[in-house]
């Protein structure tokens, strides 16, 4: 049986479009934690749990970034691999489902403070460019939680794709 390709992230990722979308990100969940715009916890689920699904392909905000904003650049694409990038998004993902559940239920306060985790985070990721998804990834694979079959290039430069 063939392995479906709807669902799969890929890998590598390109560092330049995922800090993009990190800004995409930053914008929205500040408008949640700083504006108290709840109703953009909305977009904000979905495209994260969109990403950790099947990466920009179901996703507006990386759609975007992928196919419009990021060719447009005269930046070089900075390929890095996948898995600690679909994890990020994961963390992502269950912040801004909590939010959103939180918000739903009338914990306002509540939603706006897991919206301002997620913009610190992104705020990170897009302006310097350091992931604390990535970070947390890399630590659960020393530890020995996840597996380095899981990521082999993040261990081993030498395995690490130049191109997409």
């Amino acid at each position: 049986m063939a392995r479906s390709t709807v669902f799969t992230f890929p890998d590598p990722v390109n560092e330049v479009s995922a800090r993009l979308v990190a800004a995409g990100a930053v914008a929205m969940s500040a408008a949640v934690a700083i504006g108290g715009l709840t109703w953009v916890l909305v977009p904000l689920a979905f495209g994260f749990v969109a990403r950790v699904a099947a990466g920009p392909r179901f996703s507006p905000l990386g759609r975007l970034v992928t196919q419009v904003v990021t060719p447009r650049l005269s930046v070089a694409p900075k390929w890095v691999p996948g898995p600690p990038k679909r994890f990020a998004q994961g963390i992502g993902a269950v912040l801004s489902v909590a939010a959103l559940v939180c918000a739903l239920a009338g914990s306002v306060g509540a939603a706006r403070v897991l919206a301002g985790m997620i913009t610190v985070a992104a705020s990170l990721e897009a302006v310097l460019g350091y992931c604390l998804g990535c970070k947390i990834f890399a630590l659960l694979m020393r530890v020995g939680v996840v597996p380095e079959a899981v990521c082999e290039a993040c261990n081993d430069l030498s395995k690490r794709p130049v191109a997409a």
